[in-house]
C-alpha cells in the first residue's frame, strides 16, 4: 500500500484538451496581460471546468509558464536539440543551428496571439520569462557563443564573442518579433521552408563575413575554420 504522505501526480492532460486550453490562456492573456486576466475567464474561453486548471497547473502563473513555453517554441525544441549537438565542424554548426532557430520562430503553428502576449511580457515582465529562457533560450545561446568563440579563437565569455552572439541571434528573431513592419515593408515575403533556408543561408553567410573582419590577426591569415568556406 502507497504511504498517503506520497502524493501521486497528476493524469496526463488528453492532447487535445491540453493545446485547446493553451490556446484560449495565450488569448486572454495576450488581450488583457497576466496581472488582469482570469483563469475563470479561461477555462469559460477553452470550455473546461476550472478544477482542471487546477488540478494539472496548480495556478494561474504556472499556466502562464506554460503558455510561453508553448509561444515561444517548445514544439520546436526536437530541431534545436539536434543542431546544439550537432558534431559538424564549428562553422557548419553555425549553419544548422541558424537554420534550425529560424524553423522554430517561423514555425506555421505559431499562435496567432503570440506576438501580443509577448508585447505584454516586455512591458510587464514576470517571474515566468526567467525559467522559459533559461529552458528554450539559454541553451542556444550558450551554444552560438562556444562556436563563435571557437572560431574567433576566444572564450565563450570574451566581450567580442558575447556581443557576436548577440548580433546573429537578432537578425534571427527579428522575422519574428518584426513580422508585422516586415510584412508591412516587404508584403511579398511568404515565410515557407524554401524562403527560410534562403533567408538562414544569407544570416550565415552575412555573419560569417563579419566574423572573418573581427577575428584576431593570426585566425585572418592562417588557413582557419572561417577562412576555409566562402
Amino acid at each position: 500500500m502507497a504511504s498517503p504522505l506520497v502524493k501521486s501526480k497528476p493524469p496526463v492532460l488528453p492532447e487535445d484538451t491540453r493545446t485547446k486550453l493553451l490556446d484560449a490562456a495565450g488569448q486572454v492573456f495576450a488581450e488583457s496581460g497576466f496581472q488582469a486576466a482570469t483563469v475563470r475567464e479561461i477555462c469559460a474561453c477553452a470550455g473546461v471546468n476550472i478544477a482542471l486548471v487546477n488540478y494539472h497547473f496548480g495556478d494561474k502563473l504556472e499556466l502562464y509558464t506554460e503558455v510561453l513555453r508553448h509561444s515561444v517554441g517548445a514544439s520546436g525544441n526536437g530541431i534545436i536539440k539536434k543542431a546544439i549537438g550537432s558534431k559538424a565542424p564549428p562553422e557548419e554548426a553555425f549553419r544548422e543551428l541558424i537554420h534550425a532557430m529560424l524553423l522554430r520562430v517561423c514555425r506555421a503553428d505559431r499562435p496567432g496571439w503570440h506576438f501580443r502576449l509577448m508585447m505584454h511580457e516586455f512591458a510587464q515582465p514576470t517571474p515566468a520569462m526567467a525559467s522559459v529562457i533559461d529552458e528554450t533560450m539559454r541553451p542556444v545561446y550558450d551554444r552560438f557563443r562556444e562556436l563563435i568563440g571557437s572560431m574567433l579563437d576566444l572564450t565563450p565569455d570574451h566581450d567580442q564573442v558575447r556581443l557576436s552572439t548577440h548580433s546573429v541571434i537578432a537578425q534571427v528573431v527579428h522575422y519574428a518579433h518584426a513580422r508585422h513592419v516586415v510584412s508591412r515593408v516587404w508584403p511579398e515575403l511568404e515565410l515557407n521552408p524554401e524562403r527560410i533556408a534562403q533567408i538562414a543561408t544569407h544570416i550565415a553567410r552575412f555573419s560569417l563575413a563579419g566574423l572573418r573582419q573581427i577575428a584576431p590577426t593570426p585566425t585572418r591569415s592562417a588557413p582557419a575554420q572561417l577562412n576555409r568556406k566562402k
